[in-house]
């Protein structure tokens, strides 16, 4: 069902290569629609193998304020679910290779209509879905549909997913799997290198899927550790915030917001590829 997708394809290239994938997340038209296309659009040459692209919400729950800050500016500056696949579109006309994983909740999907969202996420060159807030027992809802046409499923696990349960987490994940590196909110606590290498080899016990981890990385000191022991480092507080940091007193870019994004991308790219 999901066989040769571009996420699939890029940890097969990366394994090949012996090293972890920098995942970057953003927030779709944060904190403008033309900002948020231009920072899409250079993530991947600042280092960047795989994109999380958030869909903002109103009550991102399992989000930090950053994040949450993040979606705030995205809605309010007009961000809604035709724009979010309109930068996918946009972004496939310069770069047809970079995998895009849409992440967020259920809610703005079920409003859209789940057939139209997988069509017209298919169709915009959208590689996988994560959803935060729809467990295995839904399947029916989104994640079995959206495999059958392609799209990676990409499940989260957490420190609390013990092996009773993990099974059952794992059941149609498919790309890789996130492991939260922390319990809480994103962007609230740093990860423990030891313990999530620990975690990770119990995963891996489980599936042969790669495993990303995110959830509290910020520097590239962390994300080398991180990368010594897992397949992938996935950052997205430290950019949102980055971005915010940008920002002039109006809450629009400013002539530094992609710079600065990007440079920090690129810092948190040479610590992945130095961590193996």
């Amino acid at each position: 069902m999901s066989a040769g997708t571009r996420i699939e394809a890029r940890f097969a290239e990366l394994k090949a290569e012996g090293r972890a994938a920098l995942v970057t997340f953003i927030t779709a038209g944060d904190p403008g629609y033309d900002a948020s296309l231009e920072l899409l659009r250079a993530l991947p040459g600042a280092g960047a193998d795989i994109i999380e692209l958030g869909m903002p919400f109103t009550d991102p729950m399992a989000d930090g304020p950053a994040i949450q800050a993040s979606s705030l500016r995205a809605l309010n500056a007009g961000q809604n679910m035709v724009k979010t696949l309109k930068l996918v579109s946009e972004f496939r006309e310069q770069d047809d290779t970079t995998p895009i994983v849409l992440m967020g909740y259920y809610n703005p999907i079920y409003i859209y209509g789940v057939e139209r969202f997988i069509t017209d996420a298919k169709a915009a060159g959208v590689d996988g879905l994560i959803v935060v807030d729809l467990p295995p027992e839904e399947d029916h809802e989104l994640c079995i549909p959206a495999l059958e046409r392609g799209l990676n499923f990409i499940r989260l696990a957490t420190p609390t997913t013990d092996d009773k349960r993990l099974p059952k987490v794992l059941t149609n994940t498919s790309g890789f799997v996130y492991y939260v590196s922390v319990t809480g909110i994103t962007g609230s606590k740093a990860p423990d290198i030891s313990r999530v290498a620990e975690a990770v080899s119990r995963i891996k016990r489980h599936t042969d899927l790669p495993v990303a981890v995110g959830f509290g990385v910020r520097t590239a000191e962390q994300a080398a550790g991180i990368a010594s022991g897992a397949d992938g480092v996935v950052v997205g507080s430290a950019l949102v915030s980055a971005i915010k940091d940008s920002l002039d007193d109006t809450g629009a870019a400013t002539e530094t917001t992609v710079g600065n994004v990007l440079k920090l991308v690129s810092e948190l790219a040479h610590g992945v590829r130095s961590g193996r």
